[in-house]
């Protein structure tokens, strides 16, 4: 919108400035804003309360800025303040909270305290998580920062290992076929594994033993449809495309009841630790790749039904748990570390106490809650030469009715001269051996494994003979 008088004066600017001679007057020009400019206002109606703090940050409305005005966020609202109950705004003042610089600096009489002079001893390794997930259902959800902080505060109260088997698959091994069910918890975010030996399960008959089956696998879930399910492994016999049927579930724990068969024995289980340099690049420092080669071999040899009629056999049966316990529960890193320090004269025992560890750090209540789950706990045969294990396994309420010894590979022979020749055997044997791991059907051998196993027996309690030391013995 243009007004008249704007009109006005532009003629009369024009005039100015191209008339051919300078008025013989003086010349009024009229000034081009008006009172109220109608733009002006246009402009600050339309803005509204979103306005930025340049607008009013002169006391033009002195109420905007203090934010506890209501007219701070809408200026119409603003009613002023009376000048006679005005007072003077307070200013804050900064307070430095650093210590003083002397103090900072750690300055006595002047000096600055040399303190890279006394000595540090080697501290422990925070490669493993000290917190643990608050409990919540047994879908094991990941707590927050805020969470796991709030937890560190509290004082820890023990609560009962829950696992609940997530998924079940076949897989066939050098040593026949197997089922790996792998498992979730509320004590820790790893996910533990059991490889199940029980061949008798793709017949869908009941004819013989109870078959080693996961209670909570074979639940019910919310929402599942039947294919949901056998896609988790929650199936009966072999799974093919002819055969596809959900399993279904089980009513109690421990519902396989074996011990309950006196003509059968007890399964074969194996409690076995994960170790990453043994099994996956065949480590000759220990022989915890050949352990579990040897036991899924040893619980997949048929069984006698009987020891009157040892002709009359069925197949094997048991399991291997398989912990995620890298190191005996120091993790890898540790491990690593304690290997340097084994290099430099101490046995594994000192090396991991002097990272600031324990001389095993291994827990097995989660062991425990998975041979509920599996149906083992009424009466196993632990294949073991740690007497700890046993210990631990009979406070989770496990009934073990024997403890099988697991003798080395390279120490089943109590004449060295023979144990020498086979490692010569092995050197020059081109063709590997059939087997779980890298080390597969082969021994491990060496001088680290032997001051390995000799530490084992004498410092931690093993109950396995030193042969080789003796071998008239």
């Amino acid at each position: 919108m243009v007004h008249h008088s704007d009109l006005q004066a532009d003629a009369a600017l024009l005039d100015l400035l191209t008339s051919p001679a300078p008025p013989t007057r003086k010349t009024f020009l009229p000034r081009r804003d008006a009172a109220l400019d109608p733009l002006l206002i246009a402009a600050a109606a339309a803005s509204g309360p979103h306005v930025t703090r340049n607008h009013y940050a002169h006391d033009f409305f002195p109420g905007v800025c203090m934010a506890q005005h209501e007219g701070s966020w809408d200026w119409t609202k603003f009613t002023g303040d009376s000048s006679s109950t005005r007072s003077d705004r307070k200013r804050l003042t900064y307070v430095s909270r650093q210590a003083p610089r002397r103090q900072r600096l750690g300055l006595v009489n002047g000096e600055i305290e040399k303190k890279n002079d006394i000595p540090v001893p080697l501290a422990a390794v925070e490669n493993i998580p000290p917190d643990r997930p608050v409990e919540t259902d047994l879908g094991i959800k990941p707590t927050s920062n805020s969470e796991v902080t709030a937890h560190k505060r509290k004082p820890s109260v023990p609560v009962e290992v829950k696992v609940k088997c997530m998924a079940r698959t076949r897989i066939p091994t050098p040593h026949g076929p197997a089922f790996l069910h792998l498992y979730h918890n509320n004590r820790d975010k790893k996910e533990h594994l059991a490889i199940v030996v029980d061949s008798a399960q793709f017949d869908e008959s009941q004819d013989g033993p109870p078959h080693i089956r996961s209670q909570s696998l074979d639940a019910v879930w919310d929402n599942e449809t039947e294919m949901d399910r056998i896609t988790r492994g929650a199936y009966v016999g072999r799974l093919s495309r002819s055969s596809q049927r959900a399993s279904s579930p089980s009513t109690s724990s421990c519902h396989n009841n074996h011990g309950l068969c006196t003509d059968v024995p007890a399964p074969l289980i194996r409690i076995h630790s994960e170790c990453f340099t043994g099994e996956t690049i065949g480590s000759m420092r220990c022989d915890c790749g050949e352990q579990l080669d040897e036991a899924i071999r040893q619980i997949s040899q048929p069984v006698a039904i009987s020891a009157s009629s040892p002709q009359e056999t069925i197949p094997g049966r048991g399991a291997v748990i398989y912990l995620r316990q890298e190191g005996r529960g120091i993790g890898l890193l540790s491990k690593i570390r304690a290997y340097n320090l084994q290099d430099l004269g101490h046995d594994t025992v000192t090396a991991n106490l002097m990272l600031g560890h324990k001389a095993d750090e291994r827990g097995y209540e989660i062991a425990g809650a998975i041979m509920r789950d599996l149906g083992l706990c009424e009466g196993v045969r632990v294949l073991t030469n740690n007497p700890d294990k046993v210990a631990a396994l009979v406070n989770e309420g496990i009934k073990v009715v024997e403890r099988v010894p697991m003798i080395p590979r390279s120490w089943q022979s109590r004449n060295p001269h023979l144990v020498m020749h086979s490692h010569n055997e092995i050197q020059h044997d081109h063709e590997r051996k059939a087997g779980a791991t890298l080390i597969g059907g082969s021994a491990v051998y060496g001088e680290d494994l032997d001051k390995y196993l000799r530490t084992k027996v004498l410092r931690m309690g093993h109950i396995l003979p030193l042969w080789l030391e003796d071998p008239e013995a």
